[in-house]
This record gives structure tokens, sequence and C-alpha cells, in this order.
């Protein structure tokens, strides 16, 4: 009886639980990992460069002279910086 319980719960566990922490943990060290600087992508699309990092938000140019104030949450990724030609 307790048999079919223990296996949906591991299947739940390694279906749902563990791929959605591990998704969190790499998100946080992404988030870590910004500095004044770096280039970002943020959820809505908008790129732009760090200028200015905060307890939970960053400043962000987006054009010269144009900066926006970003929640740290609202950062999807870091992009390389670009390479010379």
């Amino acid at each position: 009886m307790l048999l079919p319980i223990a296996i949906f719960i591991l299947i739940f566990y390694f279906m749902i639980l563990r791929p959605q922490n591990k998704r969190k943990k790499q998100q946080d060290d992404l988030l870590s990992s910004i500095t004044r600087g770096d280039s970002i992508v943020t959820i809505s699309g908008v790129f732009g460069t760090v200028r200015e990092v905060r307890d939970d938000t960053f400043m962000i140019e987006i054009a010269e002279g144009v900066k926006i104030r970003v929640l740290k949450s609202a950062i999807q990724t870091k992009r390389a910086p670009a390479s010379p030609e």
C-alpha cells in the first residue's frame, strides 16, 4: 500500500523539484556574478550594460545617456563581451 505512494513521491521529486532547484541555483549564481560593465539581457528582451549594482536592483544603460533601473529577478542572461573584428 505504501509502495505506490513512495514511488509517486520519488517520481515527483526527480521530475519536478530537483530540476527546479537546479535552475534556481543557476539563476542565483548568474545574478551574483554580474558586476559593473557586464552586458545583460532582461526577460523582456532589453539589452543593456550594468552601470550600478544595488541590493535588489541594477541600474543599466540601454543607450548612450539612457539609464533604467530593473529588478535583479528580471535578468535573463549575461552576454559574453563582443569580440573585436
